[in-house]
């Protein structure tokens, strides 16, 4: 695999110093952040005209039912790594908004700094704040069951020492995993172990589909979505007035240990209930909304209803910039309205897996009405204007919300946008291609670069031009021009500053923590170079990939090797698993191919084996293959087949070739 090129960034050592510049003039070209302009400060301050900053309802909310909460909250895993920090938010106390962060967004910031252990109704907690997802407790006759135990473990022991401390040492009767996204599930093995819930028959409730979609999220494409998650929830970008802020959900990504324990119980059909531990709870599909298999659960002796990850008292993702599969703006709004119409009439609070509970008869159903609306306009309007032949670029900047769903805190643009859900829209009906045949198959990036830069002529000028556009607040024009003379040419320093200025103040404005932080890791990396501190990643484990399928991980195979490289490699592989089924591998042309309960007489090589023995191959882990493996015939098979199996770099180069 051909690995892009990492540059390496130099300190300029002169900066010319103008008396009066302007912030971003020429002079002030350098690898250092800087203040607010004069255009994104009267940005900012027209937040406050269009907002009413007075309403305090989602501060009250997010308040309301605080049990305790340690002074200062910041966890570290066994090696001393700062894994999850509220202290490092301890700036936004009490304060106005500064010029380098949209009024808004560092609202939202406050009030996701609002943590602690807090209830709910009678026999509902959740600890809030302890990781960017909250952790639900429901007690039970003798013990809690679990809603969505967080990302990661050291976040969740912590989490479950908060409320044993404050609630009672009570054993955990049963677990709920709303949808199979890390965040609600990674934290899994902090309160319970794989002993224990076998040993005590706990069972682990998840909706249809949850496990492979697990795996095909985060194995498949785990790699370049961890990268991008980094760009997403700013895991590189110190906190503070010109670093990272919240992002609508929660304060960001933990990065501590990740685990996994595979689900015993799938929630088939709406309407289904369980009882465990004396409560019994009702639950509702909602596949497709805001992942591939997701769940709502009511609790009808309490009038409470989980509305899981489908109301989350901000606009979400139609599309999650760190990647993944597109939703459906359209079948998320029947889903809400639908809960409506089942639970709506009786509820008396509404409670999720991000951010706080809305109480109310009346106050749920206008949040619930007014979220389902919002995804519904985005989805309709989208497609009327699809439907006059306006391409995905112009739709980003036509569509906009009404101003009675704008208006409400619960529905701003704190992690999704409705430029980018329009997007994902026209992607989900349309796909990739506009139908200009110009862009049918445009040349790569580097490469239309260098011609941009060949048929404008001196760099130099370019520049001076994109200085004088930045001066005037064309931020967003000045990053796309300065961007192709990066991909350019990667050691153009005044290209990679002035880019990097214009990300930063693009950041400033932003009201979503996400396209902040996006902007922000940008502007970073530009000024700095990519990083490669593997402390700034999560710790995985094993376990997921552990809970693989045969097929998903021959599926994995063929991602991992190169067909192009092995474009002659050809190969019939009997595999004979002791724990599994047996299957025919068949790898044509570097294309790696299988079938289920089959064999081959002819095969070139039989491996019988545990399914650890497959894993081993992935892992390219030659001791582990010889304990676990035996061959029968070539015995250079694995050699053959490992050979154009890759290892992909966690850290590619985003904002440069």
């Amino acid at each position: 695999m051909k690995k892009k090129k990492r540059i390496c960034m130099l300190v300029l050592t002169a900066v010319l110093a103008v008396s009066g510049a302007s912030c971003g003039s020429q002079a002030d070209l350098s690898d250092t952040s800087k203040e607010a302009s004069a255009t994104t400060k009267e940005a900012n301050g027209q937040v406050y005209a269009a907002l009413d900053f007075k309403d305090q309802q989602e501060k009250e909310f997010a308040e309301k039912g605080l049990i305790a909460a340690p002074e200062n909250l910041e966890l570290k895993d066994e090696t001393g790594k700062v894994i999850w920090s509220q202290k490092a938010y301890n700036f936004v106390e009490n304060k106005e908004a500064p010029d380098t962060v949209n009024p808004s967004l560092w609202r939202n910031t406050q009030n996701n700094h609002l943590y602690g252990l807090f209830k709910v109704t009678d026999g509902i907690y959740q600890v809030r704040g302890y990781d960017m997802t909250n952790i639900t407790f429901i007690e039970g006759k003798t013990g809690w069951i679990v809603f969505d135990p967080l990302m990661s473990t050291e976040c969740s022991k912590a989490a479950m020492q908060l409320v044993d401390k404050e609630l009672g040492r009570k054993p955990i009767k049963g677990i709920v995993m709303s949808h199979p996204h890390v965040d609600h599930y990674g934290g899994i093995k902090g309160i319970v172990s794989a002993e224990e819930v076998k040993r005590d028959k706990i069972p682990i409730i998840v909706p249809q589909g949850f496990e492979e979609h697990a795996v095909s999220e985060n194995v498949y494409a785990g790699n370049a979505m961890g990268r991008r998650a980094g760009y997403q929830y700013g895991t590189i970008l110190d906190k503070g007035p010109k670093g990272s802020m919240a992002m609508g959900i929660g304060l960001g990504q933990s990065t501590g240990t990740v685990s996994y324990i595979s689900p015993s119980d799938e929630i088939k059909k709406t309407g289904e209930t369980r009882t465990v531990d004396g409560v019994v709870m009702e639950f509702q599909m909602t596949p497709g909304t805001e992942a591939p298999a997701e769940m709502n659960t009511w609790f009808a002796d309490k009038k409470a209803l989980w509305m899981a990850e489908n109301c989350t008292g901000t606009l979400h993702n139609l599309y999650t910039l760190r990647g993944a599969q597109v939703r459906d703006g359209n079948a998320w709004a029947e889903y809400i309205m639908e809960a409506l119409s089942r639970y709506g009439k009786e509820a008396e609070v509404v409670f999720q897996s991000h951010n706080w509970p809305h109480w109310g008869n009346k106050v749920i159903g206008q949040y619930m009405e007014n979220t389902a609306a919002m995804y519904k306009f985005i989805n309709d309007q989208t497609l009327t204007y699809i439907n006059q032949g306006y391409n995905s670029d112009e739709i980003a900047h036509m569509i906009k919300l009404p101003e009675n769903l704008e208006k409400n805190w619960y529905t701003r643009q704190y992690y999704g946008t409705v430029a980018h859900n329009a997007r994902a829209v026209y992607q989900r009906y349309m796909g990739w291609y506009d139908a200009n045949p110009v862009n049918l198959n445009k040349l790569p990036v580097s490469e239309s670069a260098k011609k941009y830069v060949e048929y404008m002529g001196d760099t130099g000028e370019i520049l001076k031009k994109a200085q004088k556009d930045f001066d005037k607040g064309e931020y967003q024009w000045v990053a796309e021009i300065t961007n192709v003379l990066v991909f350019a040419d990667p050691e153009n320093k005044e290209a990679r500053y002035l880019c990097a200025d214009a990300l930063e103040q693009l950041a400033y404005q932003a009201e979503s923590g996400t396209w902040r932080n996006a902007y922000l890791s940008g502007a970073k990396e530009l000024r700095q170079g990519t990083t490669s501190d593997n402390n700034l990643k999560a710790t995985g484990s094993a376990d997921l990939k552990k809970s693989m399928t045969p097929e998903m991980m021959l599926d994995y195979m063929g991602i991992l090797l190169d067909s192009n490289a092995a474009q002659d490699l050809n190969l019939t592989i009997n595999l004979d698993f002791t724990d599994e089924s047996k299957y025919l591998l068949t790898v044509k042309s570097g294309v790696v191919l299988y079938q289920k309960n089959t064999s081959s007489k002819n095969a070139d090589a039989t491996l019988t084996m545990p399914k650890a023995g497959m894993a081993a191959i992935l892992g390219k882990d030659e001791a582990a293959q010889k304990k676990a493996i035996k061959i029968t015939g070539d015995q250079d098979v694995i050699k053959k087949l490992t050979e154009h199996m890759v290892e992909f770099e966690y850290f590619f180069n985003i904002v440069e070739p």
